[in-house]
């Protein structure tokens, strides 16, 4: 009889391992993906360095200058956030463009 090879519990679906089988698999899996994103370390848009890290929901702080700035619940840069600073840097072209 062939043996069975069993993963460890929790290596698939990560940090939301700790809910077993309950709510099911694509909840559990976005959960892990949401959880993995506010854990990692961002960059700061002050000094630039990659040192921020979620304090509260929404709240963002670096730790090597100290900028403490308000962002997404779960990502510092939200992708409104980048179609807002894309607009606001093309006005600024053309601006600069016109005489």
């Amino acid at each position: 009889m062939a043996g069975s090879e069993h993963s460890a519990k929790g290596k698939v679906t990560g940090s939301a391992g700790r809910f077993g089988c309950r709510y099911g698999r694509f909840v559990r899996k976005r959960v892990a993906e949401m959880e993995k994103i506010s854990r990692a370390s961002h960059r700061c848009p002050k000094c630039d360095t990659q040192s921020v890290e979620r304090k509260g929901t929404g709240i963002w702080l670096c730790r090597k200058c100290g900028y403490k700035f308000a962002g997404g619940a779960y990502q510092p840069e939200t992708p409104t956030l980048r179609v807002a600073l894309r607009a606001i840097d093309r006005t600024r072209a053309v601006e600069g463009k016109t005489p």
